[in-house]
């Protein structure tokens, strides 16, 4: 372990709070925006979650690190989050998969770190005041000049970080070069072969692993392609379906995607929106986008519509102004989010079009979802062979 020593550390928040920690990493400072997760696992996976992208995560979980990290629950090649907020963490992690220790793998990654924080307590804080912008220092334990520095830091309502996480150029990917599976996805929930033949084209807004997973579940060939991406090359490419995927900052800033989408919509061609690519959607169909108070972060998030509902996996800090909602008939809500009635899932009517703002890939999180990918794949498959009749 490197630096085993812990230093004194500083939180300070834009709202003039002050918290007072710990830090085993190396001396820096680091301004983004604080986001509260409640999930009480999954931390590698939402520390790679493109997503949180300039953001900086307090777990409100009280324990972190205690299973380490392992090779495979990566959800991208590295992490995106910008600082983590911890009240207790271990220095000894204990599980079979275990590589190395949190405290090691923040070092390595150059992730700032303060624990000893009353963490649940600062969400409560966060849940009045709102998402806000913050910063970590240990090295600076000026108060003052760390406040001032604050101010400057850019806000995330108007920041477009798609353009920092998106894949650089395409890549094509099948179930025969992808890693063998864990034991637990071996299952009947995936129906294996009904991909065979489909080419899925994944549009890369700040894709997570599980969800090219859950696409080469069904044997699928996936083509990623980032966000960029002209409507042109797209079309040349002719896949049979189209996935709009997660990413970070704010959508009404990625107005090329959103553009690229009305084009797409006029396709007749399946496509499925998720999350971020939820929002792009929308925005596309000419609806508004805004800023949560406090944002959807956590496991345990009921989602549903008309006496029914799931437990759902979010990362969201936008949502769609559901009073933009009537300016446009062709769409259907299928899912609002059961806490605070924002929109969680529409379809658009005579069109093999859905998305919806939660992970049903869910790493990590709730299978409950799962069935979207194999509604999806239906949809594509169905719509495949609809055409070869025509």
């Amino acid at each position: 372990m490197i630096n085993t020593k812990p230093k004194k550390a500083l939180l300070v928040l834009e709202d003039g709070s002050i918290y007072k920690g710990w830090s085993f990493s190396k001396s820096d400072t680091v301004f983004g925006e604080i986001v509260f997760n409640t999930g009480m696992t999954g931390y590698q996976e939402i520390l790679t979650d493109p997503s949180y992208s300039g953001q900086i995560i307090n777990f409100t979980y009280p324990e972190f690190g205690n299973t380490g990290i392992n090779n495979e629950d990566n959800e991208s090649l590295q992490p995106s989050a910008k600082g983590v907020i911890v009240k207790n963490v271990t220095r000894k992690p204990s599980n079979w998969r275990n590589r190395e220790s949190i405290i090691d793998y923040l070092l390595k990654n150059n992730i700032l770190m303060i624990f000893g924080i009353d963490t649940r307590k600062l969400t409560k804080h966060l849940r009045d005041k709102g998402a806000m912008n913050c910063v970590i220092s240990n090295s600076n334990l000026d108060i003052l000049s760390l406040s001032q520095q604050l101010q400057k830091a850019p806000k995330m309502q108007g920041l477009n970080l798609v353009d920092i996480v998106t894949s650089k150029n395409p890549y094509e990917i099948t179930f025969q070069k992808y890693p063998a599976w864990n034991e637990w996805k071996q299952n009947d929930l995936f129906l294996k072969k009904s991909g065979d033949n489909l080419l899925i084209a994944l549009i890369d807004f700040g894709t997570k692993n599980s969800i090219i997973e859950c696409l080469l579940h069904y044997s699928c060939k996936v083509i990623v392609l980032p966000a960029n991406t002209s409507f042109e090359l797209i079309k040349s490419i002719s896949p049979d379906g189209i996935l709009l995927s997660n990413g970070p900052g704010d959508p009404s800033t990625v107005n090329y995607a959103r553009e690229m989408i009305e084009k797409i919509i006029d396709l007749d061609v399946p496509l499925f929106g998720i999350c971020m690519g939820h929002q792009l959607l929308s925005l596309a169909l000419g609806y508004q986008t805004y800023k949560l108070k406090f944002g959807h972060r956590g496991l345990n998030h009921p989602c549903g519509y008309d006496q029914h509902s799931l437990v759902t996996s979010q990362n969201h800090g936008f949502a769609v102004l559901t009073d933009s909602l009537n300016v446009n008939n062709q769409m259907s809500t299928s899912h609002l989010n059961l806490n605070d009635l924002t929109l969680a899932g529409l379809s658009i009517k005579n069109r093999p079009i859905f998305s919806v703002q939660y992970h049903p890939e869910a790493g990590p999180g709730p299978h409950d979802s799962t069935y979207l990918f194999k509604s999806f794949i239906e949809l594509v498959r169905n719509n495949k062979i609809s055409k070869s009749k025509k």
